[in-house]
């Protein structure tokens, strides 16, 4: 009996991205289904659905919720609608199970007349058209803000951050995915004891690697200030970069402080530098770009300037090489959760082998994979179908990956992935970020990846150069 579909619109449902990526994954989980979207029917989600060969109406809007089903039978079909509803009823029960001794405050403002304490921080996760306004109640109340909305106009950055500047305020973000203050990890930040280091960040998961690699050589962050990924821009131009300077500068713990960030404007980087020059703290610097060191070698500087050994990066499984190269123009595909991750592997794999050698590099935590959608950290469904016709592609050579581990990220990334791995017949390079104290069991990640036939590595800029041997020489150690 062949498969029997069911999509269906209910117009002005609306439920937030990771409620029904919570909803769908329950409803999958019923007899007889063996695939189950729930979703807002943005164009992202509708592309989405329409390759998962479930067959869209063409009315659907932003504002209707999808419900798609691939079920064994259509007696079945009753059945799953049932656990659509259940499921979507247990999950607004969730939010509506609050304690009613007090009502949740309705705005930022609200909440910090209820909580007067100075050094409390706003954490803003709301719609980006939405953000600004929350974040600025917050910076009127005397109080830091982390903004972890994505889509928040670069004008609207730059208002935020100049009016946090000129009354010795930070604003982390927008995009601002992972930080530590006061030791306390917020966003995707990985487990890591405290320690000499403090970390100024625009860039998420390129914090999230110096803290992994510093945890794994036993050196502790004691503050990863995220400053958002445009802050080096040539329109915001290190606003909240050196209000989070200064903060490290006095703070008597931190011996070293490393900042990283994408790749930045030359002329800000410079303004930057000369900034840091004149404190009392030695600054690192991990500036992504091209003929710049990479994450991996500015850890290992860091821990040089520490007096500390710089321990071997971890490998684990071996990818099998294809073959001696042929002669065709066989590729690098990289599909990876972190833009930080996925820009240094971009360098790496650019400057080894020129930038028009066809290696292909997406992001799926860029704004325009997001919208509507849980961030790929959260829910992996769009890498891995994609990751599915990669493989397929017979002009790939080497697929390479980033996991990346952490409070808030997927509680399991290798149980959905690592099948997929074992599936695929070209090799598999992956670079596991995380901590051996993360959630989700770093080695156990690592295990199960390996097992399923990937070779694992903890540094991504070490990922990134084995992909290109195994391009180069057909794998040759």
């Amino acid at each position: 009996m062949s498969d029997h579909t069911h999509v269906e619109l209910r117009p002005g449902a609306y439920a937030d991205s990771v409620t029904l990526l919570q909803v769908s994954r329950t409803v999958q989980d019923l007899d007889g289904v063996s695939a189950a979207q729930v979703a807002m029917a943005t164009p992202l989600n509708v592309e989405v659905l329409t390759g998962m060969g479930f067959d869209v109406p063409g009315e659907a809007g932003p504002n209707d919720l999808v419900v798609a089903l691939r079920l064994a039978s259509a007696d079945g079909l009753a059945a799953a609608l049932a656990g659509v509803d259940a499921a979507l009823r247990d999950a607004n029960r969730r939010d509506d199970g609050r304690s009613t001794e007090l009502a949740p405050p309705r705005t930022t403002a609200a909440a910090f007349r209820r909580t007067p304490d100075p050094r409390a921080v706003a954490l803003v996760s709301v719609p980006g058209p939405s953000a600004f306004v929350e974040a600025m109640d917050a910076l009127e109340s005397g109080h830091d803000v982390m903004v972890f909305s994505d889509n928040v106009p670069v004008a609207q950055e730059v208002a935020l951050k100049s009016y946090a500047a000129e009354r010795g305020l930070l604003v982390m973000g927008p995009d601002c995915g992972t930080a530590v203050v006061g030791g306390v990890g917020l966003g995707f930040a990985n487990t890591v004891s405290p320690g000499p280091v403090g970390i100024v960040a625009a860039s998420g998961t390129g914090a999230q690697q110096l803290l992994a690699l510093l945890d794994h050589a036993g050196v502790g962050v004691g503050s990863a200030l995220g400053v958002g990924g445009r802050d080096l821009s040539a329109e915001v131009r290190g606003l909240a970069t050196r209000e989070a300077l200064r903060r490290l500068d006095a703070d008597p713990d931190v011996e070293l402080v490393v900042v990283v960030s994408k790749p930045p404007a030359a002329e800000v980087a410079a303004e930057v530098e000369e900034y840091a020059a004149g404190l009392g703290t030695p600054v690192e610097w991990a500036l992504l770009g091209s003929g710049r060191p990479d994450l991996t070698a500015a850890a290992e500087r860091a821990l040089r300037r520490l007096g500390r050994d710089v321990p071997a990066w971890p490998v684990s499984g071996a990818a099998e090489p294809l073959g001696p190269p042929d002669g065709s123009d066989r590729v690098i595909r990289g599909l990876f959760v972190g833009g930080t991750l996925a820009g240094e592997a971009r360098i790496v794999v650019t400057d080894a082998l020129g930038p028009d050698a066809g290696h292909t590099f997406v992001d799926f935590g860029d704004d325009a994979y997001t919208t509507g959608r849980a961030h790929p950290m959260i829910d992996p469904s769009l890498r891995l179908e994609h990751l599915a016709r990669a493989a397929a592609d017979p002009d790939t050579a080497v697929l390479l990956l980033d996991v990346v581990l952490g409070h808030g990220a997927e509680p399991d990334p290798a149980a959905a992935l690592a099948p997929v791995i074992a599936d695929i017949d070209v090799p598999v390079v992956v670079a596991v970020v995380g901590t051996d104290a993360d959630p989700q069991d770093l080695e156990r990640q690592v295990g199960v990846l390996a097992s399923a036939g990937a070779e694992v590595h903890l540094s991504n800029a070490g990922a990134a150069r084995r992909a290109v041997q195994l391009v180069q020489d057909g794998g040759a150690a």
